[in-house]
């Protein structure tokens, strides 16, 4: 089990967001968190990785407890995050935004061959190191998030929104690379409204709707059910 969720609550100020879900997922499955926007997958995801500050319930990654922990011992643990805002830093080259990926990391190695490795993953990140990071393409800035979240060598990768606003065939090219995350073994809880494209990739699926887990079905046959997917997934 990488990850074991139990009765979470989270609230802003006084808004009871998520109120009590429970969820699991096994070491190198690609998990897909659906539900129509203000469900509280976003919330869900920012709750896992501490930065909602209210919050109750218990969690475990990798068998330990971990709610308590600020963010960044999270990151530690081998728990990372890529907002759907991407947080690429103006000003810094694509190589410079990486190497942030690993600047927190107790044991960072040779950061060179960090860079490398990881741009040998992203070929289109390959030709534009020396490129201000602010100045790529979305498709291309998204990328850069992934591979700045991957550089620091996580057990397990939190996914908001990949294939927001980018074009159809970076979000074909990035789906892709998601599927090859997994047969390496990184362990993906996926936020993404492309339900298609989600579940294609997934081994499983959790809908939330109102802040409470509503369903729960092997990816496959949420891509048959077109019911549930219209009651609870249709923008």
């Amino acid at each position: 089990m990488m990850l074991k969720v139990e009765k979470l609550n989270a609230w802003y100020d006084q808004s009871h967001v998520i109120q009590g879900i429970s969820l699991e997922i096994q070491r190198g499955e690609i998990v897909t968190l659906m539900g129509r926007n203000g469900a509280g997958k976003t919330t869900t995801l920012r709750t896992l990785m501490g930065l909602v500050e209210k919050r109750s319930g218990s969690a475990l990654f990798d068998g330990k407890s971990f709610l308590e922990q600020p963010a960044h011992l999270r990151y530690h643990l081998g728990l990372a995050y890529v907002p759907e805002d991407r947080r690429i830093v103006p000003g810094l080259t694509v190589k410079e935004n990486l190497e942030l990926g690993v600047i927190a990391k107790k044991s960072r190695g040779d950061l060179h061959a960090l860079v490398d490795e990881i741009a040998e993953t992203f070929p289109r990140l390959k030709e534009r190191l020396h490129q201000d990071g602010s100045s790529l393409s979305g498709g291309e800035q998204q990328m850069l998030a992934i591979a700045r979240a991957m550089i620091g060598k996580p057990q397990m990768i939190l996914l908001d929104e990949p294939s927001e606003g980018i074009m159809p065939v970076l979000v074909d090219e990035m789906f892709e690379l998601f599927a090859r995350m997994r047969t390496q073994g990184l362990t993906i809880l996926l936020v993404e409204q492309n339900v298609q494209q989600a579940l294609s990739i997934s081994d499983r699926a959790y809908i939330i709707d109102q802040g409470e887990i509503v369903f729960e079905d092997t990816a496959q046959r949420l891509l048959d059910n077109d019911e549930i997917q219209q009651k609870y997934c249709a923008v």
